[in-house]
Order: structure tokens, then C-alpha cells, then sequence
């Protein structure tokens, strides 16, 4: 692909179509992977992309929504821009589920779509749907193409715009007409865009002012999210946490920013997240919040939250300041730039009494959750023992994709990382069905490492017919459903809020089985303690794909929780 960028942006003018200029165009960006799904208002740039099969590898996902998802997932774990591909109406509008996920979970991706001719537009034509207009909310940008001369620049435009700044989804909506019209092409990649500042400058002395407040505090917290990740600053971040000796903890897609295991990382923040990092919020004298939004799931009451705290939040869009949270200082910016300057300004601390409260609320944790988590004295298999077993195989250097739900919550609780891009899940959207297409994804971004897709028996039937996907292109994806026959979450809520009322979330559930076998992939269930860490070992060491059916206590609860609505404050532990 580099290669061929280099050369295009050398070519002279062509005489070509549409259609073969958005082939052109991805070819430009290196682009070397699309997911997508043809249909008549997209068929000429397919009938193009067939001819480009060496250079451009094309997965047929088996549902639009599949392919948006794969998107998404090869971006995450690759950190280049995920592309889908689908045809007009139907098929553009069921890439708007993942469209608006990767919008609030910050994902790049370019989806294409194909429209009727221009002639026809607001005809309600066969398979007209204004796709622009359903997708402007949760996009970066949206545009329609109806003349092809303007492919070349909205396309460049779309992928700087994508992975520019906090990244995020455009959709490119092209006309029949516009795909079959010749035009002379050329290409050129985009360097900016007019009123978008894509790095923004930090204010003057907001560096200075922050590394005051960090070096006069005696209880400084760091919550880090996704931005560390996106802005690749995890070697800043952990050059700022162990120089000012500072507790830290991490958002759910902040997670594997820095190593599971490092001394100075104190868990996971948000409602089932850890206990002492949720609690101690209330109690730190400078929050220090770095690339992520104060999401509620974070924060709980804002009206209780860290109010006793001086914030400061280090952010790349201007949109996140004050949002949420008031904070003392902000430092707009690249996050790794800003985190850059912040060190030679910080003072070395230890900050020992401080670390120490942690530890005890973390004691308190273990026992009366963790153990019973990861160690059940239960006979049923608990969702936490399974994660760990996947750690046990993996060292810890597995990718984890999770889906949404209980199991999401135990996956990121207990999944232990080594490497950065190593956890992918549906965050701000939280769109079941998410994590079997974008496991796909992940194992075509990071080729080298082993992905295994967590997921709950409910989301797993969202899009299981990507096991379709699978079998076409023989992605070695590990699959390892955790079975309770419920609903789980909703489960969890209705037995804690709703006196134990499950209306509608018990589950009847296929032979999931046969249906791996159906697809040709090797599988096994395993319903016992004594089986679980071999089943887990042989999945893993398989270099095909692999599906292991998990069966779960029925009634297994994730804590610790904090109520909707409630403080962080009032984290429960059971």
C-alpha cells in the first residue's frame, strides 16, 4: 500500500470513473482492507473494486452492521482508519448503529454508501433514504457526492478529518450517476481544513499552572481514558505517574493504556468499576483528568462528584472542557505534547500515606468480591474465573474484545494487559452485537496477536450470522460465549431494583454448539471447574478459529456498583 500512495501521489491526470476513483482514492489513503456488503446504488464501485482484489481485500460481512463494527474494531486495534462499504437505503441505514457508536467512543472510521441517481433524489426512489441526513448527527462529517470530479477531495478530506484531532466517523454518500460519470482524476492527500483545528493550542501558562496544583497537592488522583491511547502518549502517561508518584486509574477504554500490573495503577473508575479509585474521587485534593469526557457511568451524581477536588483536564476537543465537570485548569492539546511538557515541570513525590488508603479499600475489595470472583467457593463457573483463565493462557497479551453487559464489566474488572490496544468494547453506546464483527476486525488490524471475543449468550445472537464472515475468510478469532440463559445486566437490575421481576430477560437459547459446527469452526462447552483452564489452554493454542461455550451460574452479579443516580460515594459492594 505505501508503495502505491507513493506513486499516486506522483500520477498524472487519468481519465477514469467514479466508481474507479474511490478505488483510487482508498488505494491513496493505504487503505488495504474494506468491510462491506453490495447492493445495486453501490455496484459499480464494486464491479471496480473487483478488479483491484490483490491491492484491496474486501470482507463480506454477512450484515451491514457487521461491517461497520469490523471497521471499527480494525481501527481500534490497529490505530488506522477502519472503512465500510454499503448500498443505499436498507444497507445504509444499518450502518448507523455503528456510525454512532465509533462517533462516541471516538473511532476513525470512513463508510461509503451508494445512493440512487441525482435525478431521483427526494423521489422516494426504490432504496432512497437520506443517509446524510440521518447520519449528520453522529458523524464528524457527512457529505453527498453528485458530481464525480468531487471525489477525489471529499474523499481526502474524509480520511483527514477521520483520524485528525479526537478522531470519529465520516460518512460519504456517492450518486449512481456520479459513480458512472469519467472525469480526469487526480489525487492529492488533505493537510487541513478551513475553521477545523485539529490540535488545538494549549493556553498560555496552562502547563505551568497545572504542574503548580499537581506539586502542592497532597492527594493528587489521575483518571486517564481513551485519549491517552488515540494520541499514542501512553509513554508519557507513565513517565507523569511515576515521576510525581501518583495514583491513577483508567476509564473503560482507557484500559490497557498502561500495564495492568504496574504499581501505581489502582483499578478501574465508573460503576462497576474498582472500589478504592471510586470512593478516594470524593476524598483527592486535584483530580487530574487526562483524555477522556467524564462520562456519567464515571462520575455518578455530578452534583456530589469530586466537588472537594481542584480539576484539572488535560483534552484535545475544546468541547469537553467545563462540559460535565468545572474544572481549575484546563490544557487543551495533543495529549502527548501536553503530557511532554508537564514532566520536566513535575516534582518527584510518593505520596505513601496517600497510596496507602488505596490499598486498604482494596483489601476490602478482594475480599469480599474478587475472591469470590476469581476463587468461587460456588459450584457454578463465574463470568470472573473465566476472564482470568483467558489470562492464564495468554499471558496477559491477548487483544479482548468484549460485547455489553455483565460479562463486559468482569472482561475489563479482570482482564489483565501488557500492551496498549489491547481492550476493544462498545463504551459511550454500549451496542450489543458489537463484539463478534469488530473481534474480526481486530484480528485483520493486529494480525500477530491473539483476539478473543468475550461475549454474553444475548449480545453473541445480535450478530452471530458473522460466524458467515469467519468461515469465508478463516480469521483465526477465539470466540468464548459466557452462557447464564439470561439477559444478564438487565438480570441484575431487575433482582437488586425491581424485586427480582425478570420480565423479558430469561433466555431461550440454540445449541450454540452446533451452530459453530454448522460455520466449521472448532468448538467445545465446558460446564466444570475442573475443565475450564484445558478448554481455555486449547482454544487458544488453536491457529484456526475457535468457539468455547462458557456455562455460567445463572445468577452471578458484578460488583462493585454504583445505583444510577447515586455518588460515587455509595459504591456497593454487594
Amino acid at each position: 500500500m505505501e508503495s502505491y500512495a507513493k506513486n499516486e501521489k506522483k500520477a498524472t491526470k487519468m481519465r477514469i470513473t467514479g466508481a474507479e476513483a474511490v478505488i483510487h482514492c482508498l488505494l491513496a489513503e493505504g487503505v488495504d482492507v474494506l468491510y462491506g456488503y453490495p447492493g445495486g446504488a453501490i455496484m459499480p464501485v464494486y464491479d471496480e473494486l473487483y478488479k483491484f482484489q490483490k491491492e484491496l481485500h474486501h470482507v463480506l460481512t454477512r450484515h451491514e452492521q457487521g461491517a461497520v463494527h469490523a471497521a471499527q474494531g480494525y481501527a481500534r486495534s490497529s490505530g488506522r482508519v477502519g472503512v465500510a462499504m454499503a448500498t443505499s437505503g436498507p444497507g445504509a441505514t444499518n450502518l448507523v448503529t455503528g456510525i454512532a457508536d465509533a462517533q462516541i467512543d471516538s473511532t476513525p472510521i470512513v463508510c461509503i454508501t451508494g445512493q440512487v441517481a441525482s435525478h431521483l433524489l427526494g423521489s422516494d426512489a426504490f432504496q432512497e433514504t437520506d443517509i446524510v441526513g440521518i447520519s449528520t448527527p453522529v458523524t464528524k462529517w457527512s457529505y453527498q457526492v453528485t458530481n464525480a470530479e468531487e471525489l477525489p477531495e471529499v474523499m481526502a478530506k474524509a480520511f483527514y478529518i477521520a483520524k485528525s484531532g479526537r478522531p470519529g466517523p465520516v460518512l460519504i454518500d456517492i450518486t449512481k450517476n456520479a459513480q458512472f460519470q469519467e472525469f480526469e482524476y487526480s489525487y492529492k492527500q488533505c493537510k487541513g481544513v478551513r475553521s477545523y483545528k485539529a490540535k488545538p493550542q494549549p493556553e498560555p501558562g496552562s502547563i505551568e499552572a497545572a504542574a503548580k496544583l499537581i506539586n502542592s497537592s497532597q492527594k493528587p488522583f489521575i483518571v486517564w481514558g481513551q485519549g491517552v491511547i488515540l494520541g499514542s502518549a501512553e509513554a508519557e502517561l507513565k513517565s507523569v505517574i511515576e515521576k510525581a508518584g501518583i495514583p491513577s486509574s483508567s476509564t473503560v477504554l482507557g484500559l490497557s493504556a498502561l500495564e495492568s500490573d504496574h504499581p501505581l495503577y489502582v483499578g478501574m473508575v465508573g460503576m462497576h468499576g474498582n472500589y478504592a479509585p471510586n470512593l478516594l474521587t470524593n476524598e483527592c485534593d486535584v483530580l487530574i483528568a487526562i483524555g477522556m469526557r467524564f462520562d456519567d457511568r464515571v462520575t455518578g451524581n455530578l452534583e456530589t462528584y469530586a466537588k472537594q477536588a481542584k480539576v484539572v483536564h488535560f483534552d484535545i476537543d475544546p468541547a469537553e472542557i467545563d462540559k460535565n465537570v468545572k474544572t481549575e485548569v484546563a490544557v487543551l492539546g495533543d495529549v502527548k505534547q501536553t503530557l511532554a511538557s508537564l514532566l520536566p515541570l513535575l516534582e518527584d513525590r510518593e505520596h505513601k500515606g496517600w497510596h496507602d488508603q488505596f490499598k486498604t479499600l482494596h483489601q476490602q475489595e478482594m475480599e469480599q468480591v474478587i475472591q469470590g470472583d476469581l476463587y468461587p467457593s460456588k459450584p457454578g463457573l463465574t463470568m470472573g474465573e473465566a476472564v482470568d483463565a483467558v489470562n492464564k493462557a495468554s499471558g496477559g497479551r491477548a487483544i479482548v474484545v468484549s460485547d455489553v453487559g455483565q460479562h463486559q464489566m468482569f472482561a475489563c474488572r479482570y482482564a489483565q494487559f501488557k500492551q496498549s490496544r489491547s481492550n476493544i468494547t462498545s463504551g459511550g453506546l454500549g451496542t450489543m452485537g458489537f463484539a463478534l464483527p469488530a473481534a474480526i476486525g481486530a484480528q485483520m488490524g493486529a494480525p500477530n496477536r491473539p483476539v478473543v471475543a468475550v461475549i454474553g449468550d444475548g449480545g453473541y445472537q445480535m450478530t452471530i450470522q458473522e460466524l458467515g464472515t469467519i468461515l469465508q475468510t478463516q480469521i483465526p478469532v477465539k470466540i468464548m460465549v459466557l452462557n447464564n440463559d439470561f439477559l444478564g445486566m438487565v438480570r441484575q437490575w431487575q433482582q437488586l431494583f425491581f424485586d427480582k421481576r425478570y420480565a423479558s430477560t430469561e433466555l431461550i437459547n440454540p445449541d450454540f454448539i452446533k451452530i459453530a459446527e454448522a460455520y466449521q469452526i472448532d468448538s467445545k462447552r465446558v460446564d466444570k471447574r475442573a475443565d475450564l483452564q484445558s478448554a481455555v489452554d486449547e482454544m487458544m493454542a488453536s491457529d484456526k478459529a475457535y468457539f468455547l461455550e462458557v456455562i455460567i451460574e445463572k445468577e452471578d452479579n458484578v460488583f462493585p456498583m454504583i445505583p444510577t443516580g447515586a455518588s460515587v460515594s455509595d459504591c456497593r459492594l454487594s
